[in-house]
């Protein structure tokens, strides 16, 4: 199981007590607080995200989308060419965490946005069992993959990379599968926000409220079986 931090010194969970009270046209919540993984984890217990404000070092910004992104488990949209390409690969789970930050961090990708303290913060919780990467291999090599947080019914996907066509929507494809279990219906795949490629694959928006309460059901539930009670880099599913 995973290992529980010590709590937060912050109060983000009030952020998201009364949505009454947010301004339902600004995604942005809250600036400050720190990226120790008891915060990240009250965060996302309540629905929250971090990114980086844009300089190394600065306060963390805080989001609780007014639209929110969530891939149904039952509306994962599977072309033929995905098909074909998944016949070619290998997912894993947690077997190079590292690279798979690493390779959604690169700078020179367009619209980057994973600062070194976010590769710290991910990392620990990685360690600690909460955060992980769902990997796509091909021949021994890395060639796709995504990373993410657990926390009981819900996975919060945070950034996916590819380096052969189709290797992240492979990877995508392997999460949901390792998602639908007999809790299939009750589970969240959280995407933050929806773009027109994720729309493309199944992504749908739902509301803060909406949010929550589909939040507040997958909470009572267990991790899934691919995340629960194995050994950090021994992980393998596929």
């Amino acid at each position: 199981m995973p290992i529980e931090p010590p709590p937060s010194l912050w109060g983000l969970a009030e952020v998201a007590r009364d949505l009454s009270r947010l301004d339902p046209t600004d995604d942005l919540v809250a600036i400050g607080a720190d990226l120790e993984p008891g915060t990240l984890l009250a965060a996302y217990r309540c629905g929250l995200f971090p990114m980086p404000s844009g300089e190394e070092g600065d306060q963390p910004m805080w989001f609780l989308p007014v639209r929110r992104g969530v891939l149904p488990l039952d509306e994962l949209k599977v072309s033929r060419s995905l098909r074909r390409s998944a016949r070619t690969m290998e997912i894993r789970v947690d077997t190079a965490f590292d690279e798979v930050i690493a390779a959604c961090g690169d700078p020179s990708r367009p619209h980057a946005w994973i600062d070194s303290d976010i590769v710290t913060a991910y990392t620990a919780l990685h360690r600690m069992g909460w955060a992980h990467s769902v990997e796509a291999w091909r021949d021994g090599e890395l060639v796709g993959g995504l990373y993410g947080i657990a926390v009981g019914g819900l996975f919060a996907g945070e950034s996916m990379f590819h380096r052969a066509t189709d290797a992240s929507k492979v990877a995508l494809w392997g999460l949901v599968e390792m998602m639908r279990d007999e809790y299939a219906d009750r589970r969240v795949l959280d995407v933050q926000w929806s773009t027109d490629h994720l729309a493309s694959l199944g992504v749908v928006e739902v509301s803060r409220g909406d949010y929550a309460e589909m939040l507040a059901d997958a909470a009572e539930l267990p991790l899934p079986a691919a995340f629960d009670d194995t050994v950090a880099g021994e992980r393998r599913t596929g």
